[in-house]
């Protein structure tokens, strides 16, 4: 059963686990963190089965193969994660990181690369639907974010304790097994210890609620209308202006329908004491590129920047890999955003997709570097100014728009 993909799904979430486990959240306990930690293991041990195995969905694609990769994904990623954390005790030597980090992605290579699953993709708004391959079930991608994110900090000496519950909690909270946001095992692990009062369920209960309206809104109300009176009536070989129509209509869809996601991942984590961060702060205001990155699937791209951006640039700068810092950040962007559409999938438009928002993210760079206040200068900061500023915004979202246009490989070749 694909997650939030229907009122089913939210049938059975709310009748079998949450209501549940709401009720037994709003009891006093001795122990409100115990309490918490095993809601939240024994809900998404349930969910899983209904994803996964999907007993209530006699249509869905899923099977019990998937359940074995989850099971064998998860023991493998554990055993890294446990043999990281006893080298990391012993010595401070970095090649076993390095080593942990290219086994754990490799499942994922795996199911990107091999020919019988070149016709599936493991990202997107509503995650890898067409999981056909022997490694790959839904939300492989997120699981193998995660899993990297907890050997990042074993690594750097963040993480030095990995409880089996938490770890399998953290990889697989079924609220954002499939969708995001991603969210960060230390960040978890501070919601995972924290005993939640009556007064704390209930003011996540309402939160929830409001989370949910606005999922529902965006997702079967505003989504669905752009896709059925919108993107529907566009003919399959268009002219160039039904190629703009369908641009800005997809962009549109492609926020609502993600964001509608995001809004019900959040509202279930709610719901079981778990603050999972946010995904999307109006990323149609954005002034320009870079802005636009902090405010769209911001879980994924400051994921990116941390672990990929980052730690380049802070290589590059060590081993004096370039003369001027700026190109060291240009062949970051590059890096960084090629990395990010080879995620999304192996197919070209995801490839040019990230090159163009690398292209775009280094003009910015380039022109913000000129745009910079000289004693020889002094009118060129332009971005001061109000009409600059709806100048870049409106620049933006179609620079914008035109990716998720070539993001949804249509209409172009």
């Amino acid at each position: 059963m694909i997650p939030y993909a229907s009122f089913l799904y939210f049938a059975v979430a709310g009748l079998y686990v949450l209501l549940p486990v709401l009720l037994i959240r709003s009891v006093r306990s001795a122990s409100p963190a115990l309490l918490k930690q095993c809601c939240i293991v024994a809900t998404t041990l349930v969910m899983l089965a209904v994803q996964y195995y999907a007993p209530f969905d006699e249509k869905a694609t899923s099977s019990l193969r998937q359940i074995w990769a989850v099971g064998v994904f998860l023991l493998v990623q554990y055993v890294l994660a446990r043999a990281l954390l006893a080298c990391r005790l012993r010595s401070k030597t970095k090649w076993p990181g390095h080593v942990a980090v290219t086994l754990a992605v490799l499942p994922l290579l795996i199911a990107k690369l091999l020919p019988a699953n070149s016709g599936a993709t493991a990202a997107g708004p509503v995650g890898a639907i067409g999981a056909t391959g022997l490694v790959e079930f839904i939300g492989l991608s997120y699981a193998t974010l995660k899993a990297v994110d907890v050997l990042i900090g074993i690594h750097d000496g963040l993480v030095k304790s990995l409880p089996p519950g938490r770890y399998f909690a953290f990889l697989f909270f079924f609220p954002t097994v499939s969708s995001g946001p991603i969210d960060r095992y230390r960040r978890f692990s501070d919601d995972w210890s924290k005993g939640d009062t009556r007064a704390d369920v209930a003011h996540g209960f309402d939160a929830a609620i409001h989370r949910l309206f606005t999922g529902f809104f965006y997702k079967f109300i505003l989504a669905y209308l752009v896709n059925k009176y919108w993107l529907e009536k566009i003919p399959a070989s268009p002219t160039l202006g039904y190629t703009v129509s369908y641009m800005y209509g997809y962009s549109l869809y492609l926020f609502f329908d993600f964001a509608g996601y995001s809004a019900f991942a959040i509202a279930f984590s709610l719901m079981l004491g778990v603050r999972t961060p946010e995904n999307f702060q109006r990323p149609f205001l954005s002034r320009n590129i870079k802005e636009f990155w902090t405010r769209w699937h911001i879980t994924l791209s400051t994921w990116f920047r941390d672990f990929i951006y980052m730690r380049f640039l802070l290589m590059a700068f060590k081993k004096k890999w370039f003369k001027d810092k700026r190109h060291a950040a240009y062949a970051a962007n590059f890096l960084t955003f090629g990395v990010m559409g080879f995620w999304h999938g192996t197919q070209t438009h995801y490839l040019i997709y990230g090159l163009y928002h690398a292209c775009l993210i280094t003009g910015h760079d380039i022109f913000a570097h000129w745009n910079q206040p000289r004693p020889d200068a002094p009118g060129r900061l332009w971005k001061e100014t109000l009409p600059w500023q709806i100048a870049g915004i409106v620049v933006t979202s179609h620079a914008v728009a035109f990716g998720f246009l070539i993001f949804s490989g249509r209409h172009l070749w």
